[in-house]
């Protein structure tokens, strides 16, 4: 077996929530270990979402994604947390001292009294393109998600899709790329009404096109791209580009998790919400992986949440020491910790 990691906590899931859960453990002297599947910290905020405006944040008028990951990661620095990337949570068991010892896909070992899964609503992979010389193309040409507008500046770009994604990158985009074409199976669309009135207002005005149909062929010697065959109930055209954007949605993969003996609801996690403790003990659940009466899929909902659970895990954590509510306003130990003081 490999060397054992021990730690007090196990995050699953290196997300806003998961990092806020870092900050209130660190708080009540609890060190912690995350782990993700992505190469990066984030979640979908970094992922997905790097350069898309968030409102919703407490005190944080306007960030973007990447932004709010930012500051995460800055205000967590004092607790030194340990990362490890691109590897899943695999297996789960307990141990002869009531410890839980968790092992990844890529055979990591670690050990604590208490694992926090954080992870989001669990492994979201995209739906790709079931084409011929899709994957081939995949990270070259065509991509399902953008992590840097910049890279699109001067293409001649194809985004197929109807959702928020679809047309949210339509408008980030039009204005950096050479041309830019969105494709859709029907002339109605699911993302935000206001969205979808300026995408109208870019092709009326002549700034950018749409076509009502479905991909069928990539055109070009892969990795290349010279153009997309869309298929629409007039026949088929051929349209130009240089680069496709396929936002097609995401599946949720739970991954082993689902295999762990929690209680499920369609894919989610079902949580004590005055502790965020699963149905088994020492194993708890926070952000939108979980479900409960009244929860909001909301970032700051996680917050609240990762708050309560680190009261609780402290107890399996430091079961002889009393557990003292302090706040980091008068709590100069607390600001130590902090850096602050």
């Amino acid at each position: 077996m490999n060397d054992i990691i021990q730690t007090d906590m196990i995050v699953i899931g290196a997300g806003p929530v998961g990092l806020f859960a870092v900050f209130e453990a660190g708080l009540l002297n609890m060190s912690c270990h995350l782990i993700d599947n992505l190469d990066k910290v984030g979640g979908q905020c970094a992922e997905l979402y790097p350069d898309k405006p968030i409102y919703d944040i407490p005190a944080v008028p306007h960030c973007t994604g990447q932004q709010l990951t930012d500051l995460l990661m800055q205000q967590i620095e004092p607790f030194n947390p340990t990362f490890h990337l691109n590897q899943q949570a695999d297996a789960v068991e307990r141990t002869n001292d009531g410890k839980w010892r968790l092992t990844t896909s890529i055979g990591t070992v670690l050990e604590a009294p208490a694992v926090v899964i954080a992870a989001g609503a669990g492994s979201f992979v995209p739906r790709r393109l079931p084409l011929p010389g899709a994957a081939e193309r995949e990270d070259q040409s065509l991509h399902y998600a953008v992590r840097r507008m910049e890279d699109f500046r001067g293409k001649s770009i194809l985004i197929a899709g109807g959702g928020d994604s679809a047309l949210d990158w339509t408008l980030n985009l039009q204005p950096l790329a050479e041309r830019v074409a969105l494709v859709h199976r029907r002339d109605e669309f699911r993302a935000a009404p206001d969205s979808v009135a300026k995408m109208r207002e870019l092709v009326a005005a002549g700034k950018m096109t749409l076509h009502i149909g479905q991909v069928t062929e990539l055109q070009g010697t892969a990795p290349d791209l010279d153009g997309a065959l869309i298929k629409s109930p007039d026949g088929e055209t051929v349209v130009p580009c240089d680069t496709l954007l396929a936002f097609y949605g995401l599946k949720m993969e739970l991954g082993p998790i689902a295999d762990w003996g929690l209680n499920l609801e369609k894919n989610l996690i079902e949580v004590d919400t005055e502790t965020f403790e699963t149905n088994v003990d020492g194993i708890f659940a926070i952000g939108d992986i979980i479900t409960y009466p009244g929860k909001l899929k909301l970032i700051l909902s996680g917050f609240h949440e990762a708050a309560l659970m680190c009261q609780k895990a402290f107890k399996y954590c430091y079961p002889d020491d009393k557990l003292v509510f302090r706040y980091t306003t008068s709590s100069t130990d607390l600001q130590k910790k902090l850096g602050v003081a």
